[in-house]
C-alpha cells in the first residue's frame, strides 16, 4: 500500500491494519508525516511538531508488536495531535498566547493521559485561538490555520488547528473542546464530525472551575465511526473530575432503525437570529432525505427563550475568573479580545450571575419535556459558511450587523445552554464547494443513541466522503 493511501484510510481501518501486522506503526506514522510535510505549510494546522519523538514512539510500538488483538490497545499506533490548550507533559504547550510561549508542562490532561495510554502516537500540537477564545483559529504565536477547502477562509475554531488538519489527511482522529461550538463549528466548516458530549461525559483535569457546565472536552474525527472509537476512550470516570460519572461506550455496531424516529427541524431554534441562506440552502435537501428514510420530522424547535443571554453571563463570569488575573500580569502581550472579555465579566453584578444561573434551570426544564416529544432535535451547526480568513469574525450575517464576536456562534452557544449532546455531522456543501454540517442534538447523556442514528444519516447524507484538494487560492473537492 502506497503512504498516500495510508492517510485516506479511517482510524478503524488503520487500527485493524496494524493490529494484523499488515502495516507497521511507524509505516502508518511516515504516510502521515509524510502528508504533514506536503500541506501542512499552505494550512498551518499542526504545530510544536517533532517527528523524530514521534518516529521513537512508533519503533517502540513496533518492537514490542503483537499479533495476539487482546493486548493491543484500541487507538493503537494512531499519530494524533493534541489541542495546543491541553497540557501535554514534556510538548511545548503554548495556549496561542506569547505569555506561555516557552511553557512545557510536566504533566498531561486527563484527556492526553487516556489517548496515550490508548496508544496514540503524539506528533505534535493543533492551532488554536489566543488562549482557546473565540471560533476563529489564529494567534501571535503561531499565525492562522486556514481551511482546506478554501485556504482563504477561517477553519473555525477554537479547535480549528483539529478539524482543519483532519480534513486535510494530517491526522486520522483529534481531541479538542467545546464551550459555546469549539468542537463544532470548525467541523462544519471544515467537513468532519465533532461532538460536544453532554457535561461529565468525558473527565476534564487539570481544570481552573472544574464544576463548571459549559466547557467541555470531546473528540473529532472524519466519520462517526471514528469519533466513536476516540470517545470510548476519552470517557469514563476519573476521581479528579467532580462532574464525570463514569460514562461508557461499548460498540457501535450499525446505525439506529430510522423508522417512526421524531426528529424537529429548526432554521434558527426560534431565537429570532440570521442564518445565512447558502447554509439553509445546503441543509433543506439533506433535512429531505432524512424524511425519505422514514423519519417523522416536524418543523419546530425548544422554547430556548434566554439561553443565548445565560451562556454570556456565565461564560464572562468564567472567563474573568480564569483570565482576569493573567490581563492584570501580562496584559501588554494579550490581544483585544482576551481584554474584552475579562472587562465584560468585571461588568457583571452578582444579581445577572444570580439570574443567568436561574434561567439554566428553566432551560433545563423545557429542554427534557421537548425531548418527551421528540428523540432528536437538528439545525444547523453555524449561521454562516466559511469565511474570509483575513476577518477576526463575521461582523455581519445575512445583511445583520454583529455587534461584538459572540453574536455570530448563539446557534451552538444556546444549545450549550441546554446540556445535551450535539453532534456536527457533514451534511452538505454550498455552490461554492464550502462544508456545512448539521447539528444533531440528543437528550442530556444519549451519546451512544445520537451516533447510533448519526452513523445512519452519515450513510445517508455520504458528505463525510468528499475531501478537499488543497490547491493554492480556492480548493475544489473530489471524491476520497
Amino acid at each position: 500500500m502506497a503512504p498516500t493511501d495510508l492517510t485516506d484510510l479511517t482510524a478503524v481501518e488503520l487500527v485493524e491494519l496494524m493490529r494484523s501486522g499488515s502495516a507497521s506503526v511507524r509505516e502508518v506514522l511516515d504516510a502521515h508525516l509524510a502528508r504533514i510535510d506536503e500541506v501542512n505549510p499552505e494550512v498551518n494546522a499542526i504545530v510544536a511538531l517533532d517527528g523524530e519523538r514521534a518516529r521513537a514512539a512508533a519503533d517502540d510500538l513496533d518492537k514490542h508488536f503483537t499479533r495476539n488483538r487482546q493486548n493491543l490497545p484500541p487507538l493503537y499506533g494512531l499519530p494524533i495531535a493534541h489541542k495546543d490548550t491541553l497540557p501535554v507533559r514534556g510538548w511545548l504547550s503554548t495556549s496561542g498566547s506569547t505569555v506561555f510561549a516557552d511553557t512545557v508542562p510536566e504533566v498531561d490532561h486527563s484527556v492526553v493521559e487516556r489517548e496515550k495510554a490508548a496508544g496514540v502516537v503524539t506528533v505534535g500540537k493543533t492551532n488554536v485561538p489566543e488562549l482557546g477564545l473565540g471560533s476563529h483559529t489564529f494567534n501571535p504565536v503561531y499565525g492562522r490555520t486556514n481551511n482546506p477547502w478554501d485556504l482563504a477562509r477561517s477553519a473555525g475554531g477554537s479547535s480549528g488547528g483539529a478539524a482543519a488538519a483532519l480534513a486535510a489527511r494530517m491526522l486520522p482522529i483529534a481531541d479538542g473542546s467545546d464551550t459555546g461550538g469549539s468542537l463544532r463549528t470548525p467541523a462544519s466548516f471544515c467537513n468532519v464530525v465533532g461532538l460536544r458530549p453532554s457535561l461529565g461525559t468525558v473527565p476534564s483535569w487539570p481544570e481552573k472551575q472544574p464544576w463548571t457546565r459549559l466547557s467541555v472536552k470531546g473528540p473529532l474525527a472524519r466519520t462517526v465511526r471514528d469519533l466513536y472509537l476516540l470517545l470510548s476512550v476519552q470517557a469514563g470516570d476519573d476521581p479528579r473530575s467532580p462532574v464525570g460519572y463514569g460514562a461508557h461506550f461499548p460498540g457501535l455496531d450499525h446505525g439506529l432503525d430510522p423508522n417512526g424516529i421524531r426528529v424537529a427541524w429548526s432554521r434558527d431554534l426560534g431565537l429570532g437570529i440570521p442564518v445565512e441562506d447558502a447554509v439553509i440552502e445546503a441543509l433543506t435537501s439533506m433535512v429531505g432525505s432524512i424524511a425519505d428514510l422514514g423519519v417523522i420530522v416536524d418543523d419546530t424547535h425548544p422554547d430556548l427563550t434566554g439561553a443565548a443571554h445565560a451562556f454570556g453571563v456565565l461564560r464572562a463570569w468564567q472567563f474573568e475568573a480564569a483570565l482576569g488575573s493573567l490581563v492584570e500580569t501580562h496584559g501588554d502581550q494579550l490581544g483585544e479580545s482576551i481584554h474584552w472579555n475579562v472587562e465584560v465579566g468585571r461588568r457583571l453584578s452578582g444579581p445577572e450571575v444570580s439570574r443567568a444561573e436561574l434561567a439554566s434551570a428553566v432551560i433545563s426544564d423545557r429542554i427534557r419535556e421537548f425531548f418527551t416529544q421528540h428523540d432528536f432535535l437538528v439545525c444547523p451547526v453555524a449561521q454562516v459558511v466559511p469565511f474570509d480568513g483575513d476577518l477576526d469574525y463575521p461582523h455581519s450575517v445575512a445583511g445583520v450587523e454583529m455587534h461584538d464576536y459572540l453574536e455570530w456562534m448563539t446557534l451552538p452557544s444556546a444549545v450549550t445552554m441546554t446540556g445535551c449532546p450535539a453532534l456536527s455531522l457533514p451534511a452538505g456543501f454550498t455552490s461554492e464547494g464550502l462544508p456545512v454540517g448539521l447539528q444533531v442534538i440528543g437528550p442530556p447523556r444519549s451519546e451512544q443513541r445520537l451516533l447510533e442514528f448519526a452513523l445512519t444519516l452519515e450513510e445517508a447524507f455520504g458528505a463525510a466522503d468528499r475531501r478537499p484538494a488543497l490547491n493554492s487560492g480556492t480548493s475544489v473537492s473530489s471524491p476520497r
